[in-house]
């Protein structure tokens, strides 16, 4: 393949990386001034039904704190120190007007921390919508399936309250049917980046999926049809790197420095739980019959493993991450963990004891939203990637 022009990817890039650094959110209040009556509802990151969302004729905006562009001075005062930083930030950018134009907020049930930034939130900011999404940790469709269902309708009352008009069945289908698309364009991205990963840097990829939390869906799509159809025109250069699966990184995000240190220390991202609420579903949700049943339905049984979600089969504990390993072709795993996060932190030993059990070669560290030195994490990485090397024979 012929070496051509990187411009078209780069602007895709660039619109993207806009985007990510953004915090005003211009994009989302721009289509919310756009029509009269239009309504936004913010989200955390992980997971949340944004079919519903976007069937109540209101855009999902996925709100992941402030990252390390943001100064937190008032957040810290309502929270402790030894937490995670997200809800800090997520304060912050509420009491800084930064989030003034958002309708309601949705607060998925990650962990202990989230369910207390929901309570908070209903107390700061009382005349915006906020509510807590209980999701099942039962897998039985009788059990679980049953509270999900009755949770999804409650989901879908409180956003009809919001927007004053009732979300049809019909509406639900249609939104699906669009999610399906995004879901199945986001498959396509990763799996062409576990196949030629020097053609798409790990953090392209991470700024296409954060472009999907602030755009309409429709021009989300379109966006990633764009940056595959330009990747494919053009051959970068190959590089002897370790292939490596990153794993933690779920909720509070990584600076983007770090996604690129990873990469520049001769490592390739073949799979990660980056922006897991994009590619949730591992194919497609039903479009036929009630539609939020097939919503439940696919959670409960077609669903991404992760350190928030309980896994009832024992036998079955970290095997998501071997099967990646495996169906990836990588050769070690990073464990990258947000500093405090109970999910991850608790999670990490018994997946490292998976890990060695089948010989899978890892290593693990910390991070903070607003780290601001890479050079010890680029190091650790390295290393670890020279190691897989000398090892393996390569």
């Amino acid at each position: 393949m012929l070496d051509v022009p990187k411009s078209a990817t780069s602007a895709i890039v660039q619109r993207c990386e806009d985007l990510f650094h953004d915090l005003t959110f211009q994009s989302a209040r721009a289509w919310k001034a756009a029509q009269p009556g239009r309504k936004v509802v913010g989200y955390m990151p992980y997971y949340v039904p944004r079919e519903i969302i976007h069937a109540a004729g209101a855009l999902p905006l996925g709100i992941l704190g402030g990252g390390d562009q943001l100064e937190v001075i008032h957040g810290d005062a309502y929270y402790q120190s030894y937490i995670c930083r997200i809800p800090r930030s997520t304060i912050e950018l509420g009491v800084s007007g930064r989030l003034d134009f958002v309708d309601g907020m949705l607060f998925p049930s990650i962990c202990d921390v989230v369910r207390n930034l929901s309570g908070m939130w209903k107390l700061m900011f009382p005349k915006q919508g906020a509510r807590y999404l209980d999701l099942p940790q039962n897998f039985d469709d009788e059990v679980g399936g049953e509270f999900y269902r009755s949770e999804l309708n409650e989901i879908r009352e409180w956003l009809a309250q919001i927007t004053g008009k009732p979300v049809a069945d019909e509406s639900i289908r249609a939104s699906i049917a669009l999610f399906n698309e995004n879901r199945r364009l986001v498959r396509e991205a990763y799996a062409l980046r576990a196949k030629e990963p020097w053609n798409i840097p790990s953090f392209e990829l991470y700024l296409l999926l954060r472009a999907g939390l602030v755009l309409p869906v429709e021009d989300h799509s379109q966006l990633v049809r764009d940056y595959l159809q330009s990747v494919r025109q053009q051959q970068r250069p190959i590089k002897d790197n370790s292939r490596v699966v990153l794993s933690g990184v779920f909720c509070e995000q990584p600076p983007l420095n770090l996604i690129k240190s990873i990469e520049l220390s001769g490592c390739y991202i073949v799979d990660d739980d980056f922006m897991l609420v994009t590619r949730w579903e591992k194919s497609d949700v039903a479009t036929e019959g009630d539609p939020v049943a097939n919503l439940a339905h696919s959670y409960l049984h077609d669903s991404y493993s992760t350190s928030p979600k309980y896994e009832p089969d024992q036998s079955r504990k970290g095997m998501y991450l071997v099967e990646s390993v495996r169906q990836n072709h990588a050769e070690g795993v990073i464990f990258a963990m947000p500093s405090f996060c109970d999910p991850a932190l608790l999670e990490r030993p018994m997946l490292q004891s998976v890990l060695k059990q089948h010989g899978v070669p890892q290593i693990a560290f910390k991070y903070a939203e607003n780290s601001g030195q890479m050079q010890p994490i680029r190091e650790q990485a390295g290393t670890f990637a020279d190691s897989i090397k000398l090892w393996s024979g390569a």
